[in-house]
């Protein structure tokens, strides 16, 4: 991989949310960065933004679910930067319904955005980084990809689904002796825009089911991936604990969630008349990188912390086993 100065980035879902927020973090390194969302208001601000921090962009109006589209936009990365050094899938939608009060069609859409988007974009990302044998690409995924909750069966059953893919094709990539190297990202909630634009059939405002993380955290989680080579970085205690969780207390969890997922993940408040959401359309405007919930927003992981200096951390836990035992002679 070249210079970091220098490197080509693409980013899905770039305009808002963790997408934004990790459009930030390379751009603060002087990243060329490809913008890849579909509303072109924040595709403009969001590559004023880049400038301004010292990268480049060039924007470009993309439906991840539509393939072609995708392999469009890496041809236009390409062509004005150069080859791609990393490609980063951020893209999502999802629905907050029970499963029978959503439509197949509904449904369907939350696959083809959120799983088939990450194909799409790994697709793409292979077909230029294999010849090269180089490259690194992130999928973000979740703590919900281990451990499904009540009103998010869609984008649940998608997160799975990613999760089975990076597993095969890794193996796939290995046993070509690739040095493409496949990341995944597990995140917790984060306070994004999502919860002011995701459709949803329930009587109140969607909101985090815990208190959720600021889209930095994720960020700097996702830059940290493109980098290291590991194969997952977990990102908070509550994705530790709801991928544990339910190795171990699985059907507990499920009779859990289903008393506590309904309230859990709805705000006091009532929803909006005319209320817009994102799944079919991008909302028009500018929405950055933060949703409503700054009050209650976690701005570092402790885990995530130990997790990138786990070296480090491992010399010291021995260093005090140590001198315990010799305190203890």
């Amino acid at each position: 991989m070249r210079d970091i100065q220098q490197e080509v980035v693409v980013i899905t879902g770039a305009t808002a949310g963790v997408g934004r927020a990790t459009v930030r973090a390379f751009a603060r390194r002087g990243a060329r960065i490809g913008l890849i969302a579909r509303g072109v208001d924040g595709l403009k601000a969001t590559a004023c933004e880049v400038e301004a921090l010292g990268g480049e962009a060039v924007a470009i109006s993309c439906d991840v679910a539509d393939a072609a589209t995708v392999e469009d936009a890496a041809n236009e990365v390409e062509a004005t930067f150069g080859p791609i050094d990393i490609w980063i899938n951020a893209a999502f939608a999802g629905v907050l319904a029970p499963f029978l009060r959503m439509s197949l069609q509904d449904y369907k859409r939350v696959t083809e955005v959120t799983y088939l988007g990450q194909v799409h974009g790994t697709m793409a990302a292979l077909k230029r980084m294999l010849p090269r044998n180089r490259g690194s690409i992130v999928l973000v995924g979740s703590a919900l990809a281990y451990r499904g909750i009540p009103l998010q069966s869609a984008y649940c059953g998608a997160k799975h689904a990613i999760q089975g893919f990076q597993d095969s094709l890794r193996s796939e990539l290995i046993h070509a002796g690739s040095k493409v190297h496949l990341s995944m990202v597990q995140l917790p909630g984060v306070n994004t825009p999502q919860f002011d634009w995701i459709k949803t059939t329930m009587p109140c405002k969607p909101k985090p089911a815990s208190p959720p993380y600021q889209p930095e955290v994720a960020a700097d989680a996702i830059y940290f991936a493109a980098h290291s080579h590991r194969k997952s970085v977990m990102v908070g205690f509550p994705t530790v604990e709801a991928i544990w969780g339910d190795r171990l207390f699985s059907s507990l969890l499920d009779h859990y969630l289903g008393w506590t997922g309904f309230k859990g993940q709805q705000d006091r408040e009532k929803l909006e008349p005319g209320r817009q959401n994102n799944l079919y359309h991008p909302v028009p405007g500018d929405h950055g990188a933060h949703g409503r919930f700054d009050r209650i927003a976690r701005t570092r992981s402790w885990q995530l912390s130990l997790n990138k200096n786990r070296l480090l951390f491992g010399m010291g836990l021995v260093l005090f086993v140590a001198a315990c035992r010799r305190a203890l002679k």
